[in-house]
């Protein structure tokens, strides 16, 4: 794909312009977690995209509304959709944050804010990359429709209703994923599927109220040890996870999956640099084995434990409430209904009947083919931004609404964006570099032009 010389030259001239309106949105919170800011920031969403000369429309949700809009261009049989969110990550713990976690900071080549690599950064990049096309074209080269949701981080809960009733108005040719980057050798990467979830709260009450663990600790049950044994009868000391029937759907990596895991780049020395890991569990040591492990196996995780006096001190106290957070991550051809479901069957023959369970979320697994033209086209398109052709990834560790739009538009999902690893993404200091925010750009616009003349 030959260099667009004027494409190129608005976007780096117009740079300063698009950081200053990614400032202004990532300023405005959207904390789905907490509700807080999320009217205002779909309207905000929606106000962006006005501007820009697409029809939009807020639609409602029991939750967070969805922005849908949609603009005609010169082929108007061909329809690239973007799909992205503007809700956030709660920014808490905010004394770690260098500068406040809602008030945009530039520093060092870096913009850091909440939600500003994900996912508000790559919204707005796309536009930049719109506002390059109708500068120097004067309109699209086809037509281009958004997907916009508010509860991206808290599981999509009612993405899926909205695409399955509004499929017909959502219907496209082709659709870029939510994120997108470079790894840790500024290699662009090319995501080719999502790891799907199942996100349960386990609950144990054994008494009223807690009580003095002096007078009742041997005789009352504890309701953080009847949860501990309950979380320990799920996974053993070899990560195998023991709950009956839960790996019969798992579908094996494919010989081309396993060939494109063997292209890449062995992690396990950048792991270890990044995050100070010593090991890795199941006594995977690096390559390949770790990038299936990685991507390929299916977990349980323990993401949260609740129970008694947390504070600085001692208190002598017998929990008479325990709560853990878990989250399953499914690979193909798992579903989170038949994990919830496995789930009891195992608590109940395990003799936790008392153990309540409260599906917070759940999102199936969705894996694109490998060899698909349109992600083909992403990946070719990559070269003349970055130097180099995206390499493919065949999927991602984390989890999205990717299997609605897949099962319900039947559109090919292709990623493409401005993350790094340092980006902090749900951590204080969140950013982007502006180098990559604006070869994000550039890359877009020539999908865009790819796209419409395929």
């Amino acid at each position: 794909m030959p260099t667009s010389a004027s494409l190129d030259h608005y976007l780096e001239t117009h740079l300063d312009e698009s950081i200053a309106e990614l400032s202004r949105f990532c300023a405005q919170p959207s904390v789905a977690a907490q509700g807080l800011g999320i009217a205002e920031a779909a309207e905000m969403t929606a106000a962006m995209l006005r501007q820009r000369g697409f029809h939009t429309e807020i639609i409602p949700t029991a939750g967070s509304p969805v922005v849908f809009a949609e603009r005609s261009g010169r082929d108007p049989n061909k329809t690239l959709l973007f799909y992205n969110h503007y809700d956030v990550q709660p920014p808490e713990p905010l004394e770690l944050w260098e500068t406040p976690p809602f008030e945009p900071t530039v520093r060092d080549g870096k913009l850091y804010a909440r939600g500003v690599s994900d996912d508000k950064g790559h919204f707005v990049s796309r536009l930049f990359a719109l506002d390059a096309m109708l500068a120097t074209e004067g309109d699209l080269p086809c037509n281009v429709k958004f997907v916009v949701e508010g509860e991206e981080e808290i599981g999509s809960i009612h993405l899926e209703e909205v695409i399955r009733e509004h499929a017909v108005r959502f219907a496209a040719d082709a659709c870029i994923w939510e994120f997108g980057g470079v790894d840790h050798r500024d290699i662009p990467q090319q995501i080719m599927g999502l790891r799907g979830i199942c996100y349960v709260e386990m609950k144990v009450q054994t008494v009223n109220a807690d009580t003095h663990s002096g007078q009742t600790g041997g005789i009352f049950p504890n309701a953080a040890w009847r949860l501990v044994w309950a979380l320990n009868s799920l996974k053993g000391a070899d990560e195998r996870i023991r709950i009956a029937g839960f790996y019969d759907d798992v579908r094996p990596p494919s010989e081309r999956d396993l060939e494109l895991l063997a292209q890449l780049p062995d992690p396990a020395a950048e792991y270890r640099r990044r995050w100070g890991v010593e090991h890795f569990v199941k006594g995977v040591q690096g390559g390949v084995e770790l990038w299936k492990a990685a991507l390929f196996d299916p977990t349980c995780t323990i993401s949260g434990l609740t129970a008694g006096y947390q504070g600085p001190g001692s208190k002598t106290v017998l929990p008479a409430h325990a709560t853990a957070k878990v989250d399953f991550r499914l690979v193909p051809d798992q579903s989170p209904e038949r994990v919830l479901q496995l789930l009891r069957a195992h608590l109940d023959a395990a003799g936790f009947e008392d153990v309540e369970i409260v599906c917070l979320s759940g999102e199936r697994p969705v894996k694109m083919p490998p060899d698909e033209p349109f992600i083909d086209l992403v990946v070719k398109t990559a070269e003349p931004v970055y130097g180099t052709p995206m390499q493919k990834v065949p999927l991602s560790g984390g989890s999205g609404p990717g299997w609605a739009f897949h099962h319900y538009l039947g559109v090919p999902i292709a990623t493409a964006g401005i993350a790094y690893p340092g980006s902090n993404i749900h951590a204080p200091n969140e950013n982007i570099r502006l180098d990559l925010y604006l070869k994000g750009a550039r890359h877009i616009a020539r999908v865009l032009k790819a796209f419409a003349t395929a």
